[in-house]
């Protein structure tokens, strides 16, 4: 997997952007380069290419997903599907990612604004103004402090909890703003690092650099909302869209109709293509008839792109004229389960080492779909898409997958359990989750953990099942399933929100062990203010070896996702930015 990089300019800064090049690409044996109008065609052609190219409008877009999206408000939500949707159907932003296959996807381009922002005072000024003829659906000017608005919302985190909180940390510099709620000033716009000398003006004002700063303005959370048609905790039943679709309905766990959104100009945007006239979200099908229903050709796409199950894998890989509508990209995330410091006997080290070697990764793949469609053994918490990665820190001696009974025996008998302990393993009810849970079960039971699973449901879980420390304290969650996407392709957008002992947060909190290592906490402080990416990769290696010392994390596969696409889609290819198929550039033929 090669490791490249590109940059964000503007006059003379440069921010550096880590692209990378994931999932070994397609083969000569299973894809056609293409060519003109033909495009790319075979298993895999979507990872370097872009299959069925059209500019046809028309259609309907039939998409499902198994789980219910964790939230449609912009500041709420953590799914990088749910994050591929709004981008691609209603949420615009200043900046976001090329609409591109390849290494084109990762690079950051105008949306929102009219052009790249001035960046001044040795980048601590970012300066960015609106294209002309911005809308919302109901015909409103989108202006600046409409922006600046919707960023103010982040800091509303006991109303809207959920989502990314990096702007808080960014933006609020001692001012401890409570979002706009909460504001006295007449307007609800007095976060004083943010201003709107204009209706098309912008001003971000950092306390310190920030290199990956433009990242931040590319996220859900950065985008305009207008104040009039906010009503807080319920905004994400309606939102107001700025994009080229807007919501006809939406029936939460059952179904999403989005239509046009007349008011949006594409002359003002060069990312979305807006080809379908219509499209249909379908949630609560369970996983097995969605692959059913996808290799029918009744549907077109699974949102949660994730992989089909493990019984359909078949199907699609040994027939060729199956295989050749699928794609097994490799995504970015990285599949683990944390171990809870707080709840005992995990407050001592040996108990927590007792379980990363009774591990048996391999058995988990397997559960995941094997090596080709679940992913390669991870051994460490940086994936090799991130710069910084290790390939060769492995301090458990996890590369080959299986589990070392004897060695967690050892560490059973250092903890004072040497027979064993019951615990509890949270996971949600859907997908690869439950059979990969089991499949940890059975291998802590191999040397007398025992393991109770607690499923529950996947649009709750990470907000509130394992994102609230006092509830997982509470039902005792020693471990906990997970799976993490860089938030943005860096190593700070990977594994500082997973590891930083000062973003331990009450609700929608990502720091699951609750690690809090003084150590930890100046590196990750040091790693986003070295201007030199070398170096800052050196700092982050640091980091993640310290954070695999102490046990709390444990990486299992580097995420492969085996998906299949309907042959009718056309404009189909895979964004390096989320590992997905890119949703706002497909059509229907």
């Amino acid at each position: 997997m090669n490791i490249r990089t590109g940059a964000l300019v503007a006059g003379a800064v440069t921010a550096s952007l880590v692209l990378s090049a994931c999932g070994g690409g397609p083969s000569s044996d299973d894809t056609s380069k293409g060519a003109g109008q033909k495009g790319a065609a075979g298993f895999n052609a979507a990872l370097t290419g872009v299959v069925n190219p059209s500019d046809k409008k028309g259609g309907t877009l039939k998409v499902t997903n198994h789980d219910s999206p964790d939230s449609y408000d912009p500041v709420r939500t953590y799914y990088a599907n749910v994050w591929n949707f709004m981008k691609g159907f209603f949420v615009r932003t200043l900046l976001t990612n090329q609409a591109k296959p390849g290494e084109d996807g990762l690079v950051l381009t105008p949306d929102l604004a009219a052009e790249l922002p001035k960046i001044e005072d040795g980048g601590k000024k970012y300066t960015f103004t609106l294209r002309d003829g911005l809308k919302f659906e109901d015909g409103t000017p989108i202006t600046s402090k409409d922006v600046k608005y919707g960023v103010e919302r982040v800091f509303a985190q006991d109303v809207l909890s959920g989502g990314p909180t990096y702007l808080v940390d960014v933006l609020d510099q001692g001012q401890k703003y409570p979002g706009p709620y909460k504001d006295t000033d007449p307007d609800k716009l007095g976060l004083k690092s943010v201003q709107t000398p204009d209706d098309k003006t912008i001003v971000f004002t950092l306390k310190e650099p920030l290199s990956d700063f433009p990242y931040l303005l590319a996220m859900p959370g950065a985008a305009p909302v207008p104040k009039a048609k906010d009503n807080g905790e319920q905004y994400g039943n309606r939102p107001v869209s700025s994009g080229p679709y807007k919501f006809e309905s939406y029936d939460q766990g059952k179904k999403a109709v989005l239509v046009r959104n007349d008011q949006w100009d594409p002359k003002t945007d060069s990312v979305r293509k807006a080809l379908p006239d219509r499209i249909e979200v379908t949630f609560g099908i369970a996983v097995e008839e969605i692959d059913n229903q996808l290799i029918a050709g009744d549907i077109d796409l699974d949102l949660a792109q994730t992989g089909v199950q493990q019984g359909s894998q078949p199907k699609i890989l040994l027939n060729p004229e199956v295989k050749k509508n699928a794609d097994a990209p490799t995504t970015g995330f990285i599949r683990y389960f944390a171990i809870n410091t707080k709840v005992p006997p995990f407050d001592n080290i040996h108990c927590r080492k007792a379980v990363q070697y009774a591990t048996d990764k391999i058995s988990m793949q397997t559960a995941r779909g094997g090596a080709d469609a679940g992913g390669d053994i991870a051994t460490n918490m940086l994936p090799p898409n991130i710069a910084g990665h290790d390939a060769a820190l492995d301090p458990f001696n996890t590369k080959s997958g299986k589990p070392q009974v004897d060695k967690a025996k050892e560490e059973l008998a250092a903890c004072g359990k040497p027979n064993g302990f019951d615990t509890v393993i949270a996971t949600r009810n859907a997908g690869k989750e439950p059979k990969t849970a089991e499949a940890l079960q059975a291998a802590l039971k191999n040397v007398g953990i025992n393991a109770r699973l607690d499923p529950t449901d996947a649009s709750l879980y990470f907000r509130s099942t394992i994102g609230s420390p006092s509830n997982t304290h509470a039902k005792g969650y020693g471990l906990m399933m997970a799976g993490w996407g860089a938030d943005f392709p860096t190593a700070s957008g990977f594994l500082a929100v997973l590891v930083d002992g000062r973003l331990i947060l009450p609700s929608g909190n990502n720091n699951y062990p609750e690690l809090n290592n003084p150590e930890v906490n100046s590196l990750i402080d040091q790693a986003k203010a070295e201007p030199d990416a070398k170096k800052a990769a050196q700092i982050w290696s640091q980091i993640n070896k310290i954070v695999m010392d102490e046990a709390v994390l444990v990486p299992f596969t580097y995420d492969k996702a085996l998906n299949y696409r309907n042959p009718r889609l056309t404009n189909v290819y895979i964004s390096q930015y989320y590992g997905q198929v890119d949703f706002g550039s497909l059509g229907v033929s």
